[in-house]
């Protein structure tokens, strides 16, 4: 019996009416049949190349994490050591230009070099200390025998350094007895973080600083110091390092309670490698970094060194905070915004790296056209960034709101145009099933659009761990955090991180508990 795929045209010739209709029939049916399958293999062919192409892309940009520059560190160091070779580069050459022009007693004034506008020199710092020198002239009769008379002066102004000098404090405590009464009198011996000690509250925080804000690890400033004639070996370092943020609890724990006072925290997490003596390797821990809001006027970070990431940590943080929370699309922050004390902020710019990173790879126009439309709500908040809460609250909702409205609706249309496990559906997905978190800020004035602000904060460790490496143990993780967290919220207050510490050293030993609250960064004035 012949199949309707083995039919020929002579198999038509001499049918019967019935059996012409019986083989129509028959061949209606193969053709329908035929049609649902190639629907079918339509289906799946779209399928694989949504997978292959999610694929694909995941493959990018995993490979442009091993080997390419990722657009969030070009942001800062790979940026500026790029700008720092083109600098070097522009001197070095229009040294060799400068030099061959006066080996050929090449004019160097040439009408382009005239017109052409050179940047303007940045005055130097007035409370820098001043040497003059004096030049005149050895003669200042004039060749007609006349004495010429001063008219004015040019200065200019060079800048120098004279490097780190050690110099040593003796105290000389005098002795004073009564041989009447046999009673001997002597001043008592100041009180100092390092008792008994060889530094001094300058040099403490010197060594503090070069570590945790420098990020120069003990053995390259014991080379350094050596180069002054001074042994301090890099345990001795270690010790005074120990012994300081010892002292510096107290003060570590009033600023903790200071930054969870605000309404509105930031809060993000950082691997860092810790030492692991027993397996001889080193092990992964995380530093969790909570922020005061980004508007803030007294602005403040606090660190915490922790051996995992899971939400306990945050949890037990956070006790007794309430509040919003602004934080990144990890699953953990979910969890700590549970209480109903506590409401949840998403990061717009998260969400935009998703639709960034579709743009690189030119996988969807989708992508373009969502980056446009957050960058239309980005030019509202640089608007209203010097604005008051009431205000900036006040423009969200006129302004913002209507925009963010206008995306959700696309983002939902387009949602349903493109296929299922697509990199498209996936960057559309993140923003949709954090939508509520991502527009939080439209209904608080306080709230930032983004996370921008403590991942700034977290940068330094970023670049700290590049230079120390790991952390020895979790005491000298969360010594760290101590140190850390105040030298950066010095700095935050426009505060020489080691004048900071310097003078709050200095004070700290007889300073009362009940007043601590005076050193901390945000209410720190120096001693006159």
């Amino acid at each position: 019996m012949l199949t309707v795929d083995q039919l020929k045209p002579q198999d038509f010739v001499g049918l019967s009416p019935a059996a012409a209709v019986e083989l129509a029939a028959r061949v209606l049916a193969h053709v329908g049949e035929q049609s649902r399958k190639i629907e079918s293999q339509a289906q799946a062919i779209e399928f694989r190349d949504a997978k292959i192409a999610s694929i694909t892309f995941e493959l990018r940009r995993l490979k442009a994490r091993q080997f390419a520059a990722k657009t969030e560190r070009m942001n800062a160091d790979q940026r500026q050591l790029f700008e720092e070779a083109m600098a070097a580069d522009q001197a070095d050459l229009e040294a060799q230009l400068e030099a061959l022009k006066a080996a050929f007693k090449v004019p160097g004034n040439t009408p382009d070099a005239d017109t052409r506008r050179k940047p303007k020199r940045q005055a130097l710092p007035e409370h820098l200390k001043r040497v003059d020198h004096h030049h005149e002239p050895e003669n200042t009769t004039c060749d007609c025998g006349q004495p010429m008379v001063r008219i004015g002066e040019d200065v200019s102004e060079r800048l120098d350094i004279i490097p780190a000098q050690f110099y040593v404090h003796r105290h000389i405590r005098g002795k004073w007895a009564c041989k009447c009464c046999q009673t001997l009198v002597q001043e008592p011996v100041d009180p100092h973080v390092i008792d008994k000690g060889m530094p001094t509250a300058g040099l403490v925080a010197h060594t503090a600083v070069s570590r945790f804000v420098d990020h120069i690890p003990y053995y390259r400033q014991e080379q350094i110091n050596a180069r002054s004639g001074v042994h301090t070996p890099r345990s001795t370092l270690a010790s005074w390092s120990g012994q300081t943020g010892a002292a510096l609890m107290p003060l570590y724990d009033a600023h903790r309670e200071f930054v969870l006072s605000c309404k509105v925290v930031h809060a993000d997490e950082t691997p860092v490698s810790m030492l692991d003596p027993g397996a001889g390797k080193t092990k992964r821990a995380y530093i969790w970094a909570y922020a005061r809001s980004g508007f803030d006027v007294s602005p403040g970070v606090v660190y915490e060194f922790c051996l995992g990431r899971g939400a306990k940590y945050p949890l037990e943080f956070l006790k007794g905070w309430s509040g919003t929370l602004i934080s990144d699309g990890y699953g953990v922050y979910d969890q700590v915004v549970k209480e109903e004390t506590r409401v949840g902020a998403a990061c717009l710019a998260h969400s935009r790296r998703k639709f960034d990173e579709l743009v690189k790879d030119n996988l969807s126009p989708v992508g373009t056209q969502a980056i446009q439309r957050i960058a239309a709500l980005y030019q509202i908040e640089r608007q209203v960034k010097g604005c008051s809460a009431e205000d900036r609250l006040a423009i969200r909702q006129s302004s913002s709101k209507p925009l963010c409205e206008d995306l959700h609706v696309w983002l939902k249309l387009e949602r349903q145009r493109v296929p299922e496990g697509s990199a498209t559906a996936k960057a559309i997905d993140y923003s949709l099933n954090r939508w509520e978190a991502l527009t939080t800020y439209l209904a608080d004035g306080n709230v930032q659009i983004d996370n921008n602000h403590i991942e700034n904060l977290v940068r330094p460790w970023a670049m700290g761990r590049k230079a120390w490496l790991f952390a020895g143990s979790e005491l000298a993780g969360q010594r760290a955090a101590i140190m850390m967290s105040l030298l950066q919220s010095a700095k935050l207050h426009g505060h020489d991180p080691s004048a900071y510490l310097k003078d709050v050293l200095t004070r700290l030993p007889s300073h009362l508990n009940s007043r601590i609250d005076e050193l901390l960064p945000h209410r720190w004035q120096p001693q006159v």
